[in-house]
């Protein structure tokens, strides 16, 4: 056992949290906590950490455990990324400070016999324990996770997921005897995530998840723990396993509940019948008076089971998708777009039919979300043409549903500056999306991820829209509200083109999957688990291409830029993306927020070429 909890109570914000609750922790386990948001799953983390206390109960860690948190909000550090990464070789960089100090004894011929010896037992150290492949290390999970381009920026200035995946690679170099990992596919593309798992396939500890991805858990863990009203359920098996023995479990459950419920309407029926009974004898029975006093103590002290919810009230969604259309909805012919002299988009086609579904999927800054605003009109393209078919309604499903709408506006205010309906027209609409009685007059600061998609999906519904496009819609969902989703673009009678890295979404929802490589699209018949192949071909294909056509040299003279102008160009972007960061941070509209980002990333990529010309000057 490497981590136990017992008995844990504990409160907040004035909640009762967990009442009596148990973990357990083994080695080589590898697990999936489940929960609804706000059951306590990352409350119950902190507490493994020590980061929050017990109210109750105990917790006992293994002597000499390592424990490795991966946290939503990333700590502050001062230094570039790859001094974040380095700083988590802890015990090797003293290694390294002692050598350096023994390096400068040897010049003293007093000190040099002893420190020579020391020297050698420290540099065998050293080697053993891997001092000499720390670079390596880095750069091996850097580029696993596609973050070489953070590793020569300074820390406080990257994004909050920028700093999260730098976290996370900062973890899996500690290789902690226990991996704690809350979200961690949260702010990584496809290719990182599958990197991931591999990786988390081949670790040696143990590790507890906390995600939303029902494919990357099925990939990944042996045991699911499930956390609902305070109490854990475990369940041998991955994600999709645990559906399956939960639901096995629910239906005995109810038997059971209906079997006792019989049993104590039986007992009902005959308590009546034996005071009945006793008051119809002449004189009055005492003893049947007795029994029937007897079997209604029993009835008191059985433990009654509640009723098991077997199916949780969903919201009555149903997409219509009105209007007559024609063939075609949207045909894209050449579509070509650079940023910063960096082509993302060049030639791109793209022709999507009646009732398709259409999947976009490649890795961060390929393209994908330009392609999106330039096909919703928020942008406009360099080059080529894009065609809307007669009639064509699009609603847009971002990832942050709302972004555009007052924080302090009532729900029921946002829904009605959309549908033209009454008050209570309004709240009869709504209570069909789940929000029910005074739910709807909360502000939209305070709804979850799921309570925006389900109150931006009653707006859908009924504005008469005949094309979705999605743009990560399942980011901030839990896995209730994912299914909720994906039922209402399953019955939705309309097109829907999609950007997603969820796979599962991706194969339940979409029957034509679209990648994106090279700034180009190549379009295949079938959801992404049927096509990926298709893509590995695609990446390998571009790989090969740029080793057989390498950059053209510049003559001798001009070769490379003197270190004094390479600095100054990085001085320049430096304050060029400093100026996007700020932009970013004042502009609430969507549109120019997903351009700005874009704009970011390719600084991004324009600095990590910078300083690796610096450092080679």
């Amino acid at each position: 056992m490497l981590i136990t909890i017992k008995d844990l109570y504990k409160i907040v914000g004035g909640r009762e949290l967990f009442e009596s609750l148990q973990f357990e922790l083994k080695e080589g386990q590898r697990v999936g906590l489940v929960g609804r948001n706000g059951s306590g799953k990352s409350t119950l983390f902190r507490i493994m950490t020590k980061e929050e206390p017990l109210d109750g109960g105990d917790l006992f860690i293994r002597k000499g455990l390592t424990v490795g948190y991966l946290k939503q909000i990333p700590e502050e550090w001062q230094g570039s990324g790859r001094d974040y990464l380095t700083s988590a070789f802890e015990q090797l960089l003293e290694m390294k400070t002692k050598m350096q100090q023994l390096e400068k004894d040897m010049v003293d011929p007093e000190r040099m016999e002893k420190a020579l010896v020391e020297y050698g037992e420290w540099q065998e150290r050293f080697t053993q324990a891997g001092g000499y492949e720390m670079d390596s290390s880095i750069d091996h999970i850097a580029n696993g996770l596609q973050i070489t381009h953070l590793l020569q920026q300074p820390f406080e200035r990257l994004s909050g997921g920028e700093k999260t995946k730098l976290g996370l690679a900062r973890i899996l170099l500690e290789q902690p005897g226990v991996l704690l990992l809350d979200e961690p596919t949260n702010h990584l593309d496809l290719p990182a995530i599958e990197w991931l798992e591999n990786y988390l396939n081949q670790y040696d500890g143990a590790i507890c998840i906390i995600s939303h991805d029902r494919t990357f858990l099925d990939h990944i863990v042996t045991d699911i723990y499930d956390l609902e009203s305070g109490d854990i359920d475990s369940y041998r098996g991955n994600y999709s396993s645990f559906e399956k023995q939960k639901e096995e479990k629910l239906l005995a459950e109810f038997h059971q509940y209906q079997e006792q419920q019989k049993k104590i309407k039986k007992m009902k029926e005959a308590i009546r019948r034996l005071r009945q009974w006793a008051n119809e004898a002449n004189p009055p029975n005492p003893k049947l008076f007795k029994k029937a006093k007897s079997m209604e103590r029993a009835l008191e002290r059985m433990e009654k089971m509640d009723r098991p919810v077997i199916d949780p009230k969903k919201m009555n969604l149903s997409l219509e998708a009105e209007g007559r259309l024609g063939k075609d909805i949207v045909v894209a012919e050449n579509i070509c777009k650079t940023y910063s002299d960096r082509p993302i988009l060049k030639g791109v086609d793209l022709h999507v039919r009646n009732k398709e579904r259409v999947a976009i999927v490649g890795g961060n800054g390929s393209g994908k979300s330009t392609l999106l605003r330039i096909l919703l009109g928020g942008e406009e393209a360099d080059e080529g043409k894009i065609s809307l078919g007669p009639s064509v309604e699009i609603g847009y499903l971002p990832q942050n549903p709302l972004q555009d709408a007052d924080p302090d506006m009532r729900m029921i205010d946002y829904f009605r500056e959309f549908i033209r309906v009454t008050e209570g027209e309004a709240r009869h609409i709504l209570a069909g999306f789940m929000f029910y009685g005074y739910d709807v007059f909360h502000k939209i600061r305070l709804l979850s991820g799921g309570e925006r998609m389900r109150l931006k999906l009653a707006v859908f519904m009924h504005q008469g829209i005949n094309v979705l496009v999605l743009d990560e819609p399942t980011n901030h969902l839990d896995v209730e509200s994912q299914q909720v989703l994906e039922e209402a673009v399953n019955h939705f009678e309309g097109t829907v083109i999609g950007v997603s890295h969820d796979r599962y979404f991706l194969n339940q929802c979409f029957s034509h999957t679209a990648y994106m490589v090279g700034g180009k699209l190549h379009r295949y018949i079938g959801p992404y688990s049927e096509t990926r192949h298709n893509w590995e071909q695609l990446m390998n294909e571009e790989v090969q291409q740029e080793v057989k056509s390498p950059p053209k040299k510049q003559p001798k003279r001009t070769e490379r830029k003197s270190s004094s102008s390479v600095e100054e160009e990085i001085e320049s972007l430096e304050s060029e993306k400093e100026r996007v960061k700020q932009a970013m941070d004042a502009e609430a509209d969507w549109s120019r927020l997903s351009e700005l980002e874009e704009e970011k990333q390719n600084l991004d990529q324009q600095l990590e070429r910078l300083y690796e010309k610096w450092m080679e000057s």
